[in-house]
């Protein structure tokens, strides 16, 4: 006979906890007790849940625990950001990165272990694809960072660290519910990212489920290009992925954020600045421009600061907005596209 399975209180919702506790015969009010416990008060076990009986805590120590990762390393960038290596219970690795600010600290979860698009300007394409993170999983980044570092102020979440959200479409919507209930974490909807590289059919899927704001990874202004770099392209051409971004359902004054990863000699000229003012013409966007980052390619550069500079020129002459976003975390591989935990290993053996 199949062992139960023991229920995961961290990805479940207040009605799915208020049913399940109802079938053990307890009130429905000790539901939003144990979420409160468990994602505000940060505990790790049942007994630290105070204003229930003894009793009570003894029946959930026998049918569950409550779930957190390993930390095997945790780096910090001169910069102030801090990379963590976490070990899941089957000793998958994953990374999440916690990046402090002037007025709010973001953090960058995983979505998958490892990661099937392949994108030739990302090092997680180096590990291939293990498995999808279930929404605990993906919950517990945030609760284990508030932990480690008791001083942050993580209001941002954005879904760009290791995998493709939308490829693991269900358990993402998931934990976005879980992060913005007044008895979780309570993040805004406002300050949900949920980042893709071009999973066409699922971009609606998303805007119809939940209300996170959307980043693209465009990275190219030709077809010729993306397919180089991106292989989803040749499944889902731009103009498909454009035409899903048109029928995204945007708040009111929001924007779809279009990240543009320059390299150098490839995609950074000016004539690759006016059309990609010409594709995003009708999208109501706003573009992030960042520079190649350092390791994640021998055959691919960053362009110099000048081009960049010249880049984001075009595209604002233009009235198209576009912000240069600076990398962090790129001394200890924790900027953009540089998750790779896999390689992280070699690091994690220098430190001991």
């Amino acid at each position: 006979m199949d062992k139960p399975i023991s229920p995961n209180f961290m990805s479940m919702t207040l009605p799915e906890l208020e049913t399940f506790l109802q079938g053990m015969g307890k009130e429905r009010y000790r539901a939003a007790q144990m979420l409160k416990w468990i994602h505000q008060g940060l505990v790790t076990s049942f007994d630290e849940m105070t204003n229930l009986s003894k009793s009570f805590r003894q029946e959930l120590n026998g049918i569950s625990t409550i779930y957190y990762p390993e930390l095997v390393l945790e780096q910090v960038s001169q910069d102030g950001a801090r990379k963590f290596l976490l070990q899941l219970n089957d000793a998958s690795r994953i990374e999440t990165v916690y990046m402090p600010g002037a007025e709010h600290d973001t953090l960058c979860v995983s979505s998958q272990v490892g990661c099937a698009m392949g994108c030739k300007i990302c090092r997680t394409a180096s590990m291939g694809f293990t498995r999808n993170l279930s929404a605990a999983e993906i919950v517990s980044q945030l609760l284990l960072v508030r932990r480690l570092v008791p001083e942050s102020r993580i209001t941002n979440i954005v879904f760009m660290g290791m995998g493709e959200p939308l490829a693991n479409l269900d358990e993402v919507t998931r934990a976005l519910r879980v992060l913005t209930s007044p008895n979780g974490p309570q993040v805004s909807w406002r300050h949900l990212t949920v980042s893709t590289t071009g999973l066409a059919p699922k971009i609606q899927d998303l805007g119809n489920s939940v209300r996170a704001k959307l980043a693209v990874s465009l990275n190219a202004v030709t077809d010729e290009q993306r397919d180089y770099i991106m292989p989803i392209n040749k499944q889902y051409p731009i103009e498909t992925l454009l035409a899903a971004l048109k029928e995204y359902p945007l708040p009111r004054r929001d924007r779809i954020t279009i990240e543009y990863v320059l390299i150098r000699g490839f995609n950074d000229s000016d004539a690759d600045a006016r059309l990609l003012v010409k594709l995003l013409n009708k999208i109501h966007a706003k573009v992030n421009l960042i520079a190649l980052n350092d390791g994640i390619s021998e055959e691919l550069k960053a362009p110099d600061a000048s081009r960049l500079l010249r880049f984001q020129e075009i595209l604002m002459s233009k009235s198209l907005m576009a912000i240069i976003r600076k990398s962090r975390g790129g001394d200890i591989l924790a900027a953009c596209g540089q998750l790779a935990s896999k390689a992280d290993k070699q690091i994690e053996s220098a430190f001991r």
